[in-house]
C-alpha cells in the first residue's frame, strides 16, 4: 500500500494530472491501495485563522464527472482522495475511496478545527466498508486527534485506517525547522497511537508545500498494528510504500492482546 505527500492546488485539471502521476508511481511500485492527500481535488483553505468565503476550494456534487476520471485512473488499484463535497447550500470537508468499478465508500470530516466551520460543515458518523484490499475506514485530519474516531472505525472492523490530511505546521507557534514544529510531532504521534491502540494498519498522507498563509507537513507513512512505522516520506513529497499481509499483521499483533476484546466500555464516561 501506498500513502502520498503531494501538494494540490485549486486547479482541478492540474491536480487531475498529479493524481494520475501519483496513481501510476503506486501501481509501478506493486501497490494495491493509495492513499492521497485530504482536498486533492480542489486544495485546502488558505488561512485558517480568517478563512477567506470568497476563496474556498471549489465544492463539487457526489455525482460530479470528476470522480468517473477518479476511477477511470484507479481502475484495479483502490484510491482514497480529499475534496469539498456539495450538499444543497453546505459544504463537507470530505473523502471518497474507489476502483475502477465505483465508489466504495465516502467519509465527511466530523471534527473541524476552529476556522473550518466558516467553510464547512461537520460530518456525524464514521463507517467502515469493504474493499478488494480489505475493510476501510477513512478520517480526514484533525478527526485522527480523538481516539474515538479510530475507535469506532475499528470497532465497525476496519482493518486498515486512510487518514487522509492537509495538516500544517504550527499556526500560531511556528518552529524555526519543520522537525522541530509541535504539529510536526503531533501529527507522528497521532497516526502511530490510533494504529497501535486499535492493532490496525493505518496509511497516513498529507500535503506538502504552501498555500497562502499554511504551509504543510508531508510527513506520509504506513503504519503497522503495533504502532511501527513501515515506510515514510519525511516532509518531501512522494509516496511511502509498504508491502504487507494485513490480515496476518494484525492477526500477529493481537495474539496475546486483543485490544477490541478486552474493552471495559461499562466503566467509561
Amino acid at each position: 500500500m501506498a500513502a502520498a505527500s503531494a501538494h494540490f492546488g485549486r486547479d482541478l485539471e492540474f491536480d487531475l494530472q498529479r493524481i494520475a502521476k501519483l496513481v501510476g508511481d503506486a501501481r509501478a511500485a506493486g501497490a494495491a491501495l493509495l492513499v492521497l492527500p485530504d482536498a486533492s481535488l480542489g486544495g485546502y483553505l488558505a488561512d485558517l485563522r480568517h478563512p477567506d468565503p470568497e476563496a474556498l476550494p471549489p465544492a463539487l456534487e457526489p455525482d460530479d464527472p470528476i470522480f468517473k476520471r477518479l476511477s477511470a485512473l484507479a481502475a484495479e488499484m483502490v484510491v482514497c482522495a480529499g475534496y469539498c463535497e456539495a450538499a444543497g447550500p453546505v459544504r463537507y470537508n470530505a473523502a471518497v475511496c474507489l476502483t475502477g468499478d465505483g465508489v466504495l465508500g465516502r467519509h465527511r470530516k466530523v471534527h473541524l478545527p476552529a476556522g473550518e466551520t466558516v467553510a464547512y460543515t461537520p460530518g456525524d458518523r464514521f463507517d467502515a466498508f469493504d474493499t478488494p484490499v480489505g475493510r476501510i475506514g477513512m478520517l480526514i485530519d484533525y478527526d485522527k486527534t480523538f481516539p474515538e474516531s479510530a475507535r469506532s472505525l475499528a470497532v465497525d472492523g476496519a482493518e486498515i485506517l486512510a487518514c487522509l490530511s492537509a495538516w500544517p505546521t504550527s499556526i500560531t507557534n511556528r518552529a524555526p525547522r519543520m522537525a522541530q514544529d509541535r504539529q510536526s510531532r503531533l501529527f507522528d504521534l497521532y497516526d502511530c497511537a490510533r494504529a497501535a491502540e486499535n492493532q490496525v494498519v493505518l496509511a497516513s498522507s498529507n500535503q506538502t508545500g504552501a498555500m497562502g498563509g499554511m504551509r504543510f507537513l508531508g510527513q506520509a507513512k504506513v503504519v503497522g498494528p503495533g504502532g511501527d512505522v513501515l515506510a515514510r516520506t519525511w516532509s518531501k513529497a512522494g509516496l511511502a510504500v509498504a508491502e504487507l499481509d494485513v490480515a496476518a499483521e494484525i492477526a500477529t499483533a493481537r495474539r496475546v492482546l486483543k485490544h477490541l476484546d478486552e474493552l471495559r466500555p461499562g466503566s467509561y464516561r
